[in-house]
This record gives C-alpha cells, sequence and structure tokens, in this order.
C-alpha cells in the first residue's frame, strides 16, 4: 500500500464541526449518488466518450456514428444501447435508419466540460 503524500493530510487532529455539518448538509441522498456514479461509469468510457463527443454537432444514425469512431456497426449499436438504457442518448427512426442524439443539455454540458478540461 502506497504511502499518503504529506501534503495530502493535516498536520494535527482537528475537525471542524460546523464545516463538517455545512458539508454533510450539501451531500446528495443515497439513490442519486448511485444514478450519477452509474452515469459517470458510462461516459467514462473512451468509445462511448468518443461516440458522445460525435453527437455534440449533431444528431447522426449508426453507421455514420460507426464511420466516425472506426468501430463495426454492431460494436457501436452495443454502445448506443448502453448508452440509451443509461439515459444519455436519445434515438428515433425514420424508416429503416435510426438516429442518435444527446439526451439533454446536461450530457452536452458534461461532455464538453470534460473534453475542455482534458485540453487544458
Amino acid at each position: 500500500m502506497a504511502a499518503i503524500p504529506a501534503e495530502d493530510t493535516c498536520d494535527v487532529n482537528c475537525v471542524h464541526p460546523e464545516a463538517v455539518a455545512a458539508a454533510r448538509a450539501t451531500l446528495p441522498d443515497e439513490a442519486c449518488v448511485e444514478r450519477a456514479t452509474t452515469f459517470l461509469k458510462l461516459v467514462g468510457d473512451s468509445t462511448r466518450l468518443k461516440i458522445l463527443s460525435a453527437l455534440t454537432s449533431s444528431e447522426l444514425c449508426v453507421c455514420d456514428l460507426a464511420a466516425v469512431i472506426g468501430l463495426s456497426e454492431s460494436a457501436t449499436s452495443h454502445q448506443l444501447r448502453l448508452l440509451r438504457t443509461g439515459r444519455v442518448v436519445t434515438s428515433r427512426k425514420e424508416g429503416r435508419v435510426v438516429y442518435y442524439r444527446l439526451l439533454d443539455h446536461h450530457v452536452t454540458t458534461l461532455i464538453a466540460n470534460a473534453l475542455d478540461h482534458a485540453r487544458e
């Protein structure tokens, strides 16, 4: 087990009750934490992040997404199924073609912020 770096620990053992109470008051409930964790695991996969990044500009069909990210249509469809089940993307069918887009502005903002952060 690795040692904890000195800058990550306090030099004295002191608890600040007001700060602890304020921080606890901001914690989300357990169900919300579980949903957020599941969401972050979904978008934390490199293949799925590429798909989501491609969808930030416009909706795309499975064939086009597969071409953009360099995967087979089957593999792309599998990832999209996971994202749809996890409520990250939504789809619509036009004839025999299925188009995907990001579910809402929260997803769009999260993807943009994650990529901006990575570029800094």
